[in-house]
């Protein structure tokens, strides 16, 4: 672990100044699609009222949303979870190119070193740019469906699903455990076509990038922050193949018809395998949290943080995980 003066001084930054960050979902180039989208959308299919464009503005920033307990609970569970998780967690992530090395290197010693590669340049980044973003997508999906139907896992996840308003801050409401859960899905399916791809391309494979990611992420960011806001944009017919703002929107609902669905990252297709895919009809209303009794009483940075564990390890012992009703206030 790094404690250099630097490093420490870095990391307890990085939280504000994330919009100049290429690699959050809060770069400013996201940010500002989002935005647009936020206000545009409602105006162009004539959502909003008479008052157009401002209407549009008044409902997309709206103080109910953006001053809600939940929301400022996510502001400051945010700074702190962006300051500790780089520090304490993140060094013990295995990431995929760590893995895709160790795959390359397993395949090397079973097949022989490749003095050749398979495909030509062009052909073989084409492929494995989508091929990887494929097995991640997959991954995160294993990961998160995981953390939905297995009871331990879901105490975690329990952090992410308590916000009763979504902002694009909401997405960084998420216990570190459930981070490294998530972090280990989309890492060990990526790696793994890492390392096929760099053996078979004789280690010179490279991936297509946009705004400094992986391009397929970077499209993605740019319509990623309304997955976590109120703004209702569905992709009609292809909501069977991408999974749409509202879709996810729908994943935080309490509706009994919609619990566990969508758990998608860009693709529905893999819900569609797994049979948790809800498309919606129509532009739906429904409450967001948890929906088990104990919706508005996690929003404080220590419960975020120790509930979870408690309620963990009350699973492992086959006892009740949800809170005792003397803690549950706010």
């Amino acid at each position: 672990m790094d404690f250099s003066p630097e490093h420490l001084m870095d990391t307890a930054v990085r939280p504000f100044t994330a919009f100049l960050y290429a690699d959050t979902g809060l770069y400013w180039p996201y940010l500002l699609s989002a935005g647009i989208l936020a206000i545009g959308v409602p105006a162009i299919l004539g959502r909003g009222t008479a008052g157009g464009a401002a209407t549009a503005v008044g409902q997309a920033f709206s103080r109910r949303i953006w001053w809600a307990p939940s929301t400022k609970a996510d502001y400051r569970y945010y700074v702190i979870n962006g300051i500790l998780f780089p520090l304490i967690f993140a060094p013990a992530i295995l990431t995929s190119g760590e893995f895709g090395l160790w795959i390359e290197a397993t395949l090397a010693a079973m097949l022989g070193t490749r003095a050749t590669p398979l495909f030509d340049a062009v052909t073989i980044r084409v492929l494995y740019t989508v091929a990887f973003f494929l097995a991640f997508d997959f991954g995160r999906y294993l990961a998160h469906l995981l953390q939905h139907r297995v009871a331990f896992f879901w105490q975690f996840h329990k952090v992410h699903h308590s916000a009763e308003a979504l902002t694009p801050i909401t997405a960084f409401r998420t216990h570190p455990v459930d981070l490294l859960v998530m972090a280990l899905g989309g890492n060990l399916l990526g790696g793994l076509v890492t390392g096929l791809f760099l053996y078979l391309g004789a280690g010179a494979v490279s991936i297509y990038l946009f705004l400094g990611l992986h391009v397929a992420h970077g499209v993605y960011n740019l319509i990623g922050n309304l997955r976590h806001s109120h703004v209702w944009l569905d992709y009609g017919p292809l909501n069977y193949i991408f999974i749409s703002p509202a879709q996810h929107q729908i994943h935080h609902s309490t509706l009994d018809r919609h619990r566990d669905r969508n758990c998608g990252f860009a693709f529905a297709i893999w819900d569609w395998m797994f049979g948790t895919l809800y498309v919606p009809k129509e532009k739906e209303e429904f409450p967001m949290g948890l929906g088990d009794g104990s919706d508005g009483t996690w929003h404080s940075v220590g419960r975020l943080y120790w509930w979870p564990m408690v309620m963990a390890s009350r699973v492992l012992r086959g006892a009740d995980p949800q809170p005792p009703p003397s803690s549950a206030t706010r």
